[in-house]
């Protein structure tokens, strides 16, 4: 025979409502604080609203209504990328992964390729998932089609290490002219005037820079760099080898080669040293990025060490700021970089 509960017992069973006070009473915080918290005002820290946001999840606690808990946010931003085979691309990731950490934040990670196409399509499903926010390090020096895509959407977005020129934007990266000019002059203080250049795709800002900086440098000296000494390709290993390729296949070879990476001064090595050219006694080669792995002592690479994880911290920064509060100056942080001098130049082991 089926029973019916008294409707006392059914009562005394019923969870009680968690309130905003008990949410800061735990937390340590003031109801008023609470309340910001919940309705994604700002105002508070992205410490604070963590903590907050941890405290209520944990007793509970479902704002009027029935809303989720940090209602319009969804607590992920995505980081785009050109690829992640060159060692700076995860080292950027790892930074801005442990940085949304600390915060609550989850990281979506997409890659291009450098194709145009790719990187429409990422920004067209990224406005889809509704997350929070973007940093591009993939970003098209004279494009903007997939940025607007964003911007149409109110997703904001931060370029980290190069931009577009056509679209503004928060920024975080190294003075691009500044450190190649500084490399360019070392080399050539070497005595070399038989020069070549080996950058990324041109239509990326930093390498764009990169190079017009190495070129303006040696012109200074009397040192001509054009037609196929001149090489953009891609942003990795096998870019520096087939660079490589083509510049030991001259007539006249250079004496050295200035890469805009790390990875592809790798590439331009091992074709070297499988073809019997040696480094630096026949070649000199230097990188520009800085790889602790590249400069450390096995190899030693001659290059402009960039700070990759104060860079990708200071654009997630950047980017919560511009979270918390659209309306902020476009900000910018050129991080501070320096010269490293290895073996592959022709110095001794030394770094400045």
């Amino acid at each position: 025979m089926e029973t019916v509960e008294p409707r006392q017992a059914m009562r005394a069973r019923r969870p009680t409502r968690v309130s905003a006070a008990a949410v800061a009473r735990a937390a340590g915080v003031s109801t008023a604080t609470v309340s910001y918290v919940m309705n994604g005002k700002v105002g508070v820290s992205a410490e604070t609203r963590t903590h907050v946001l941890a405290v209520a999840r944990e007793l509970g606690f479902t704002p009027r209504g029935g809303e989720a808990v940090d209602p319009g946010r969804s607590r992920v931003i995505a980081l785009v990328q050109p690829n992640i085979v060159n060692p700076t691309y995860p080292r950027f990731a790892q930074a801005i992964i442990s940085a949304g950490a600390a915060v609550g934040y989850q990281v979506f990670i997409a890659t291009t390729q450098d194709q145009r196409p790719a990187l429409e399509h990422i920004t067209a499903t990224l406005v889809n998932r509704e997350v929070d926010g973007v940093i591009l390090s993939a970003a098209f020096r004279e494009d903007a089609s997939a940025l607007r895509t964003l911007r149409a959407a109110r997703i904001p977005y931060v370029y980290l290490s190069r931009r577009s020129l056509f679209l503004e934007g928060d920024f975080a990266g190294a003075d691009d002219a500044t450190a190649a000019g500084e490399l360019m002059e070392h080399v050539l203080g070497h005595g070399h005037t038989e020069v070549a250049t080996v950058v990324g795709p041109r239509f990326s800002s930093a390498s764009s820079v990169r190079e017009a900086a190495f070129v303006r440098t040696a012109g200074r000296h009397g040192v001509r760099i054009s037609g196929a000494r001149k090489i953009s390709t891609e942003l990795d290993n096998n870019g520096g080898r087939r660079a490589a390729q083509r510049l030991f296949a001259l007539d006249t070879p250079p004496r050295a080669v200035v890469c805009g990476s790390d990875e592809m001064a790798i590439g331009v090595m091992e074709f070297a040293v499988e073809h019997g050219i040696r480094v630096p006694e026949d070649v000199a080669v230097t990188g520009c990025d800085g790889t602790p792995h590249y400069t450390a002592g096995l190899i030693n690479l001659t290059t402009i060490v960039q700070p990759h994880e104060e860079m990708a911290t200071a654009a997630f920064g950047m980017l919560m700021r511009r979270i918390e509060r659209p309306t902020l100056p476009r900000q910018e942080r050129i991080l501070p970089h320096r010269l490293h001098l290895g073996r592959t130049c022709g110095c001794a082991a030394a770094s400045v």
